[in-house]
């Protein structure tokens, strides 16, 4: 079901979303050569204990996921896409993370997610981070009023083709409220024009996601992590937005964006 939001819920969803974002600027502050994947769940669960949220992840347990999450942050490394399964891995020089996070604060939810990288960069990477930004940016600037679901994807999906990259749509944008996964479904690549009306009031995830060789996926062996079918690196970008008269609101703005993604 569909649920539009009052500008006062709007509002109050504020706090879920200056939360996921402080989140997000810690866990990737504390990331680097060395750190173990475990240690920036445990600081994101020190965080959420402090704050007095709850985590949407920890008993998320979908169909696609072979067992209940287990943790509160996904950390996703190279080759992984989405839905990474924090482990005993100590990043490495050149490691490209992602981190996506949601929780609900006074029970409203914010989702977000960045892609940084751990060390020495390389060249590809960058071009990859920047094209998945951009691609939220085209994504966020297109909800507005007037405008249809397939607009956002289009947008977004025109970003990843303009750089030589397919577009996987198994996995994409959703509705966030009370709970982390709502309707309606945001697909990452589409047909301007097409699909649910923009009104005002929605409020939904933005989440482009892309791999350097494939748009094909397959689920590791510990049932959550996806990872690219070729073993190419990708990158995950994503903000809570919500449509309104005066245009798109990124609920999820984090202050230090510029060091460390959209």
């Amino acid at each position: 079901m569909i649920e539009l939001r009052t500008p006062v819920e709007i509002e109050r969803m504020r706090g879920a979303g200056e939360f996921v974002a402080s989140v997000l600027e810690a866990t990737a502050a504390a990331s680097g050569v060395g750190v173990n994947l475990l240690a920036l769940d445990r600081l994101a669960h020190d965080l959420i204990r402090a704050r007095g949220a709850e985590s949407c992840y920890i008993d998320y347990h979908p169909s696609f996921g072979g067992s209940p999450f287990g943790k509160v942050l996904c950390t996703s490394v190279n080759d992984a896409a989405l839905h990474g399964l924090p482990h005993d891995y100590r990043l490495r020089d050149g490691d490209l993370l992602s981190l996506d996070f949601a929780a609900s604060v006074d029970g409203w939810v914010a989702d977000s997610a960045i892609t940084i990288v751990v060390g020495t960069p390389r060249d590809q990477d960058l071009r990859l981070i920047d094209v998945t930004s951009r691609a939220l940016d085209a994504g966020v600037a297109a909800a507005t009023v007037g405008n249809r679901i397939g607009d956002i994807s289009a947008a977004i999906g025109d970003v990843a083709r303009d750089a030589g990259l397919r577009v996987n749509v198994d996995f994409g944008g959703h509705g966030v409220g009370r709970t982390m996964h709502g309707d309606p479904h945001v697909p990452n690549d589409g047909r301007p024009g097409r699909g649910l009306p923009l009104r005002a009031g929605l409020v939904f995830a933005i989440e482009p996601w892309f791999m350097l060789g494939t748009d094909r996926i397959f689920t590791d062996n510990d049932g959550w992590t996806l990872r690219s079918a070729d073993g190419s690196r990708a990158a995950h970008f994503e903000h809570t937005v919500a449509v309104t008269d005066d245009g798109p609101v990124v609920l999820t703005a984090r202050r230090q964006q510029d060091d460390i993604g959209a």
